[in-house]
């Protein structure tokens, strides 16, 4: 069970990284971004699909560039961040005792 919540942790770390490069460098294309991020093509390529079809990114013909949609998205997502980690928080049991009884 975790060790599903964890990979889907790391692929949304991915998405960001890429939606990242995407901001800072655009247009930035597929080879550029897996060679700067060590992450395999497939992966790359991946992770700009889900990006555009969240309608953060759009293709170019020198490469990935952002839209309108993405100052929005970016503005949101730390306040969006900070609820999952509370929730998160709120799961955890802390004390192991509790179980044994």
């Amino acid at each position: 069970m975790i060790d599903r919540l964890e990979k889907e942790v790391d692929m949304l770390e991915r998405h960001l990284q890429v939606l990242k490069m995407v901001i800072e460098n655009e247009p930035i294309g597929i080879v550029k971004m897996s060679n700067e991020t060590g992450y395999p093509h497939h992966k790359v390529r991946y992770s700009l699909r889900v990006l555009e079809e969240e309608n953060l990114i759009e293709p170019s013909s020198q490469g990935a560039i952002k839209t309108e949609r993405t100052v929005e998205f970016v503005d949101e997502l730390d306040g969006k961040m900070d609820e999952i980690v509370e929730k998160l928080e709120g799961m955890k049991i802390e004390d192991a005792t509790e179980i044994e009884g």
